[in-house]
């Protein structure tokens, strides 16, 4: 099993690159399935869940060829083969490929998707939309059956601002016949993302970004090339590490409007920034950190997907801070890694709190998930001693060459397989 140890205590400087963004990745790739010619998308981030997707994709007779972060896609084989399990399992925005294939076949077979474990994130409101186009959605052995004679447009009204649900429904809706409107949908970058995506195919859609979505239904979609946004998550993991262990870094490939909710909290606490048109320049703190309570919100609010790293960050600053997530509840399991490694903080319902600042100190903990993860190597760089983070595949599903990249701007990690009888009963967990 790979581990990544990490000697903590170096200073990062210089300039780190944004990867195109994975939330974004996972819908533009299944978006493809629903064009008539060859798809191109520039920029792709090389994580586990684009391999996955490319594999996904030549399982129903795709052709695709991945190199450079470009992804050639020519969807003019693909049939609508079930996919009750297998690569579905391995993440969960395999979820899209419910609304693309209903889309252009009418019908799809998809196994309940896996990814993170963050508690309950229900496809409710996917299965409403559908429902409302006209399909028929059917839960059987595990897997979601959609199965429609034909698709119409309707008004959908999502009781939850969700990001997945908005752009799924979009996917199913862009070849329906009439008009379809969201309304509550969500307003996150990657849908715009998306909705650019399908523009340029030929698809008809209004409002993407805000809260009212309206599309027209068209015949047929065409192939097109397209360039994705960067990663606004993995740009934020970036500049909370260069406010934590910085001597001046500049974070590059970064569009500011996507990350002002975190820019407007590190300023809180007391951190220089310089925004550029793209790139953020986080030069060496001059002053102490100051404690702030954060409150996690759906965008242009705190992204959920900080929170992790930022709680790390806060047990640098001085006094309490108070974190509060209103998306995920679940997205506490660090904290107790944390304070394996000398942090002061517990969780209190939806919250934690977090005294600082302490000198954490280098442990062997294990990443609950994807963000936990990328926390839990932020706490390494920052801790004295050697810090050893084990179940890095969470982490390698959403950052492109975290090793490489850290390394470039001066910090001490590297990737080691060790065997696996030498890791707990809780380290061996694969979730």
């Amino acid at each position: 099993m790979d581990v990544y140890k990490i000697n903590g205590g170096r200073e990062l400087k210089g300039t780190i690159k944004v990867s195109g963004a994975k939330n974004s990745a996972v819908a533009l790739i299944p978006a493809s399935i629903l064009a008539g010619s060859e798809v191109s998308i520039e920029g792709l981030p090389e994580i586990a869940d684009v391999f996955t997707l490319k594999a996904l994709l030549e399982e129903i007779g795709g052709a695709v060829t991945f190199r450079d972060g470009t992804m050639k896609i020519d969807p003019t084989g693909m049939v609508d083969m079930p996919l009750p399990n297998g690569n579905v399992k391995k993440l969960r925005a395999s979820y899209y490929l419910m609304g693309a294939m209903l889309g252009r076949f009418g019908k799809a077979v998809i196994g309940l998707p896996g990814g993170c474990h963050l508690g309950p994130r229900p496809i409710d409101q996917h299965i409403k939309g559908f429902e409302a186009l006209g399909a028929k959605v059917t839960n059987e052995h595990g897997s979601i059956y959609l199965r429609a004679e034909k698709l119409r447009g309707a008004k959908i009204y999502l009781d939850v601002a969700s990001v997945g649900a908005t752009i799924n429904i979009m996917l199913a809706a862009v070849l329906a016949e009439g008009r379809t409107t969201i309304e509550n949908a969500a307003k996150e970058p990657e849908i715009i993302d998306v909705a650019t995506l399908l523009s340029n195919m030929g698809a008809n859609i209004k409002g993407a970004g805000t809260n009212i979505i309206r599309i027209e239904g068209v015949e047929s979609l065409s192939g097109t090339t397209h360039t994705i946004i960067p990663d606004r998550i993995e740009a934020g993991t970036f500049m909370i590490m260069a406010a934590a262990v910085g001597a001046g870094v500049t974070v590059d490939n970064v569009i500011p409007f996507h990350v002002e909710a975190l820019t407007a909290k590190l300023r809180e606490m007391g951190v220089d920034l310089i925004e550029e048109e793209e790139r953020i320049i986080i030069p060496k703190p001059e002053r102490p950190l100051r404690a702030i309570d954060v409150k996690t919100l759906v965008y242009p609010g705190f992204a959920t997907d900080l929170q992790q790293p930022m709680s790390v960050l806060l047990t640098q600053a001085k006094g309490t801070s108070v974190v509060t997530d209103t998306i995920y509840s679940a997205r506490f399991k660090h904290i107790d890694e944390l304070r394996r490694m000398n942090a002061d903080a517990r969780v209190e319902g939806s919250a934690a709190i977090i005294t600082g600042p302490l000198e954490l100190q280098g442990a062997s903990v294990r990443a609950t998930d994807l963000r936990a993860g990328a926390a839990l190597v932020l706490a390494g760089l920052i801790a004295e001693g050697e810090t050893e983070v084990h179940a890095i595949h969470h982490i390698e599903r959403g950052y492109s060459n975290l090793i490489g990249k850290l390394s470039g701007l001066g910090a001490d990690i590297r990737k080691v397989r060790v065997p696996a009888g030498a890791l707990s009963g809780k380290d061996k967990g694969n979730s």
